[in-house]
């Protein structure tokens, strides 16, 4: 991938595209970048870009362009979630990932074949809750014969079925109870010693997994009970499961109950976690893999890993921004800047984090103007130019 300083980054030009809304970039080259489209919704690329035109937001997010696959929905899949945010957004992609072909319980032994093998060996599991990513795990398990239905009383022996959302939170109900977006085969002492604990950070933890999977006492914010926290590795992998369990079953989660979750929604403490893990751990290759697998089993997706940013437009500080807007001029974000095209105006800008807090302020003299070092999430960018959402 061909990287500039950031005082070089080349300056494209903006065209519009065929579809009212869209818009087009123009390489350093003077050449127009090729038009892809997710779905049938037209985006732009040069390498380095993808631009999604909202009509009163501009939402830019950095696209590596080696050594990542891409998701691959059918062509249409979200074009009804498009130019949404807030409420809308959530109740479009629930129309569209419902309802969707339903599992036999019994059959998820061998979906996981297809789900959830590892790369380096189809015939052994990927279990999260044993994994050490760049390392070796502890103990390996074969699909078929290390499979088991009850716990053993020690790590290592077999591997089950783990709900992220345990059974107990939706009365073991009908179709969560096999939705394959949030079940994996997992070692199953360590499944036991979760139990039924929402997902957390652990301050003092009472077990720890080979792999460092840990229970014990919350240190999240808002949440003081007993928790399970994951590596880091699969954090957001988790996260993503809950933002689909919670867009799929939106008209359903109302009779749920766990501490995780409120009023058929995340509770607060819960919400900021999982964006929070969302941002940390962005989507894998292996998430990519497993979308594209579990669609061909019960013929639905993820949304959240085909499109990570919907999660800040669903939930979160800055959920159902799209609906804000000013008539500033342009400016986007691209390799720790913010650019503007040339002009003699001073812009005045303040950027802020996905909860609010101001990070910096300047004022564009330039074409670019320089940002501090900041950790993977959303910001927000107002002042003198249109509102601007950025992932890093």
């Amino acid at each position: 991938m061909n990287r500039f300083p950031a005082e070089q980054t080349p300056q494209p030009a903006i065209t519009p595209l065929t579809r009212p809304g869209g818009w087009r970039l123009v390489g350093h080259d003077g050449l127009p970048s090729t038009a892809l489209r997710m779905g049938s919704r037209p985006y732009a690329t040069g390498g380095r870009w993808r631009v999604q035109w909202l009509p009163t937001l501009l939402f830019v997010m950095l696209i590596a362009s080696t050594g990542i696959a891409s998701a691959q929905p059918p062509p249409g899949y979200y074009d009804a979630a498009y130019m949404l945010s807030g409420p809308a957004l959530r109740s479009a992609l629930h129309d569209i990932v419902s309802p969707h072909t339903v599992l036999p319980y019994s059959g998820l032994w061998d979906d996981f074949v297809s789900t959830d093998e590892r790369d380096d060996d189809p015939a052994e599991v990927w279990d999260i809750y044993s994994d050490e990513p760049g390392g070796t795990p502890g103990y390996l398990y074969n699909f078929g014969t290390d499979q088991c239905g009850s716990s053993p009383g020690s790590e290592g022996v077999c591997f089950n079925r783990e709900h992220t959302l345990p059974v107990s939170w939706f009365n073991d109900q009908s179709p969560m109870r096999t939705d394959l977006f949030h079940i994996y085969p997992t070692d199953a002492y360590v499944n036991q010693r979760r139990g039924n604990l929402p997902y957390g950070e652990v301050g003092s933890a009472d077990y720890t997994s080979a792999n460092g999977t840990r229970t014990g006492s919350s240190i999240t914010a808002g949440y003081s009970g007993e928790v399970c926290e994951p590596i880091d590795a699969f954090k957001g992998d988790l996260a993503r499961g809950y933002f689909y369990m919670m867009t799929r079953y939106m008209d359903v989660a109302q009779q749920w109950n766990s501490d995780m979750l409120s009023n058929g929604d995340l509770s607060p403490w819960a919400e900021a976690l999982l964006l929070q893990w969302h941002a940390d751990d962005p989507v894998s290759p292996k998430e990519i893999e497993r979308n594209n697998d579990v669609q061909a089993l019960q013929h639905n997706r993820n949304p959240f890993i085909d499109n990570p940013q919907w999660a800040w437009y669903i939930w979160g500080p800055t959920a159902g921004l799209a609906d804000i807007g000013n008539d500033g001029p342009d400016c986007w974000y691209a390799e720790g800047s913010l650019h503007r095209r040339p002009s003699h105006e001073i812009l005045r800008v303040v950027v802020t984090d996905a909860i609010g807090r101001t990070v910096m302020q300047g004022s564009f003299v330039g074409t670019s103007l320089l940002l501090p070092e900041l950790p993977n999430g959303v910001y927000i960018v107002r002042g003198d130019v249109r509102t601007l959402r950025f992932a890093r």
